[in-house]
């Protein structure tokens, strides 16, 4: 077993075919479709899936990539180590939301203390921002709702009311607010499963006995903020995440005590040591309203 064969297929698996690897690799196809092909020779394992032009994990290569997951970040951990005197002046940071609203307070002052770290955000529903952490796919989470289990160390960063939003122009935009009832027989626009917006107002208007089905769903905040613009119905949003927009109008809910979103900081309590994962906890924990909900044990 070479680490350029086990470096070939963990990019692979990870990247979702030969072409995205060998970029990521800076190689040819070739070469990394070789390298794979080696290991599964060496071995007489099939670690790959091959049908239909997707590139999909087996059973084994399943089990094959849990490992190199460990294996590659115990490497970059140990290149951290090794690094340590630079004193934080490189490195790259991943960070997955969903919602970058409440990093604006952090990522700031993180950038002005630690310029020379590169810094890259993406977004996705809360089921999605802890299978990206659990997977090493990045280093830091943003979600609304607290994750189960003791796997996560958690810091808040404050709670704010979920609202309703519909087009400026409709007959809904000049109501000071709306009851559970009333949105049963709306329109309504949400996110796709997975979202803890969607999944808590369903809960809330379940706990009154309504049942609320969405008319529109649809992946991701910005697409249903623009189809909720366009007159496509009501939709909901954390009352931080309702940026003004003129085509747009607010509406409270009635009777919806405790329908709130608290945002909250998360990363795999295992990697909590890591250097640039500590530095970005240990400065929003200062800019943070509260300490961590699950201190290290």
């Amino acid at each position: 077993m070479r680490y350029a064969q086990l470096r070939a297929f963990h990019h692979v698996a990870t990247e979702g075919g030969f072409s995205r690897a060998a970029e990521a690799l800076h190689l040819t196809q070739p070469a990394v479709s070789d390298q794979v092909r080696r290991l599964e020779e060496a071995y007489d394992i099939r670690l790959f899936d091959r049908r239909k032009k997707q590139i999909v994990p087996t059973a084994q290569g399943e089990a094959l990539l849990a490992i190199t997951r460990r294996m590659f970040e115990a490497e970059r951990e140990a290149a951290e180590l090794l690094t340590e005197a630079r004193g934080l002046r490189e490195g790259h940071l991943r960070i997955v939301a969903d919602s970058a609203h409440h990093l604006l307070q952090i990522l700031g002052p993180f950038r002005a203390r630690y310029p020379g770290v590169r810094v890259s955000l993406t977004t996705g529903n809360s089921d999605q921002v802890t299978a990206r952490l659990q997977d090493y796919a990045a280093e830091i989470g943003v979600l609304g709702d607290l994750p189960s289990g003791s796997e996560f160390e958690v810091i808040p960063l404050g709670a704010t009311p979920i609202v309703a939003f519909t087009a400026a122009g409709s007959a809904l935009a000049g109501r000071d607010r709306l009851g559970f009832r009333d949105l049963a027989g709306l329109p309504l626009v949400m996110r796709e499963p997975g979202s803890r917006t969607r999944a808590k107002v369903l809960e809330a208007a379940a706990r009154k006995g309504i049942t609320l089905e969405p008319a529109i769903e649809a992946e991701g905040r910005e697409a249903v903020r623009e189809i909720v613009a366009a007159g496509g119905g009501v939709g909901f949003v954390s009352r931080a995440e309702f940026v003004a927009d003129a085509r747009l109008a607010e509406i409270p809910l009635e009777d919806a005590p405790g329908l709130e979103m608290e945002e909250m900081l998360i990363c795999l309590r295992q990697r909590r040591e890591g250097k640039l994962i500590r530095a970005f906890l240990d400065l929003a924990a200062g800019e943070a309203p509260a300490p961590p909900l699950n201190p290290p044990r």
